[in-house]
């Protein structure tokens, strides 16, 4: 079950997983927490990332195992590695129970040839903050096959965090 068929049996999609039988799902995978990191300093975007700044980051303590979170945004690294195929991409979206308790998941789009532990924002709305337990599921990914084969990416998050 830890092995996606998708036309592709002989490629693992993902590693890493901290208890498959829980997280491989009828659509995707669940991401589970790994790190959470607080925002310091100001990023910056521009066209073609030759001006591009990615803000400083500094990890927070759990107390025990639990995040205390409160209103605001923050940056976190997943457990699970992806290594999607060039013929494969990848969309995620937040679990409903973060959902429902005030918070979401901004992430982008996992493109073909990309392999890494990757690391989405985190959005706190809920005035009274959340916990989250190291290795909660927040979040599900879902693989999307491609028409064909295209050219993997390259960019500079590739194995990012592996």
């Amino acid at each position: 079950m830890g092995r996606p068929r998708y036309d592709m049996p002989e490629v693992a999609l993902w590693e890493d997983l901290v208890a498959v039988e829980k997280q491989v799902q009828q659509t995707g995978i669940d991401f589970t927490l790994n790190q959470v990191f607080k925002f310091k300093g100001a990023g910056q975007v521009d066209f073609d990332n030759s001006e591009r700044v990615i803000p400083k980051v500094v990890p927070l303590e759990p107390n025990g195992d639990w995040y205390t979170l409160p209103q605001g945004v923050y940056k976190v690294r997943f457990n699970e590695i992806v290594h999607i195929p060039t013929n494969m991409m990848a969309i995620a979206r937040p679990r409903s129970t973060l959902l429902r308790c005030g918070a979401t998941m901004n992430t982008a789009l996992w493109d073909p040839g990309y392999e890494g532990r990757s690391e989405s924002m985190l959005t706190v709305m809920n005035p009274e903050g959340i916990k989250l337990k190291k290795n909660a599921k927040i979040m599900q990914m879902v693989f999307l096959p491609l028409k064909e084969v295209t050219e993997a990416y390259s960019g500079k998050y590739q194995k990012e965090n592996i």
